[in-house]
């Protein structure tokens, strides 16, 4: 048995400015904007006042977009389910997975992040 859960959401931004990107969503959302050790220009954290998901604003080469993470207790046993649902594997990223749904959305399998996982993660 695994277990996973709706971690957040990366607001991907096409763009060489993360920070003013991050500055409008921030605003946008009503979120805090905070540092991510080590990603610098790359990821900004806005900060959830629930303190349930976890939301970034990431700098992309690709075409603006949202994407969703599934934080997952083991990722592989969670690649296979949802590829048993009709997702594919995209590409390996970290320790993670970018998947594609049947519809053709793009989302990532990444490992635990929350502090709620335990209390909130669905037992597969």
């Amino acid at each position: 048995m695994h277990k996973s859960r709706l971690a957040g959401f990366i607001i991907d931004c096409q763009t060489d400015d993360v920070d003013s990107a991050a500055q409008f969503w921030g605003a946008a959302l009503g979120m805090e904007l905070c540092d991510l050790p080590g990603e610098a220009g790359k990821y900004v954290k806005l900060r959830d006042p629930t303190d349930q998901l976890h939301i970034e604003v990431q700098a992309v080469a690709h075409a603006s977009r949202v994407h969703l993470d599934i934080e997952a207790d083991d990722i592989e046993a969670e690649v296979v389910r949802l590829e048993a649902l009709g997702a594919r594997c995209v590409q390996q990223i970290y320790s993670g997975w970018v998947m594609e749904a049947l519809t053709g959305q793009r989302f990532c399998v990444v490992r635990t992040q929350s502090n709620h996982f335990a209390a909130s993660a669905n037992p597969w």
